[in-house]
Order: C-alpha cells, then structure tokens, then sequence
C-alpha cells in the first residue's frame, strides 16, 4: 500500500496531539512552586480531579484518531483508485 497524504497528514496531527497531550498531562502533575512561608497543604481531591480532566480528553483523542484511521482506509478500500464515481 502506498503512503499517501492524508497518511502523512494523520500522522502528523497524531504526533502534535501526543506532544501537546503530554504537556498537558505533565503540567497536571507537576505542581506549580508554592512560596515558603505557605504551608496550607495541597487538596489531593482537586489535584486528581486536575490529572483526570488532562487524560480524559486525551483518551477522547485516542477514540477520534482510531475512528479517522478506519474512516481513511475504508475509503480507499472501496474506492481504491481514489476516482469520484
């Protein structure tokens, strides 16, 4: 099977989603620096609720991108010479 453009351009949007994805999640876990003299402790409720709101969307992106790559290759499979019938 030959790689076409719209295989180019998946891949592509997949890599930026799996980097941005990932700067999410890690922005999630990684507290921001918290002044000295604070010592109010952190609510571990809202923290998880922070990770959940970052890995929910990415499992969402996970479930499109499944989706477009059978989209994709179910329409080259009934329409293999890419011609408008």
């Amino acid at each position: 099977m030959p790689f076409h453009v719209a295989d180019a351009i998946f891949w592509i949007a997949v890599a930026c989603c799996v980097i941005a994805q990932l700067a999410i999640i890690r922005s999630a876990i990684v507290s921001p620096a918290r002044p000295a003299d604070s010592h109010a402790p952190t609510s571990t409720g809202r923290r998880a609720a922070e990770i959940a709101w970052a890995v929910l969307p990415g499992i969402a992106l996970v479930v499109l991108f499944f989706y477009t790559w059978n989209a994709i290759h179910s329409s080259t499979i009934q329409n293999p010479g890419g011609l408008v019938q």
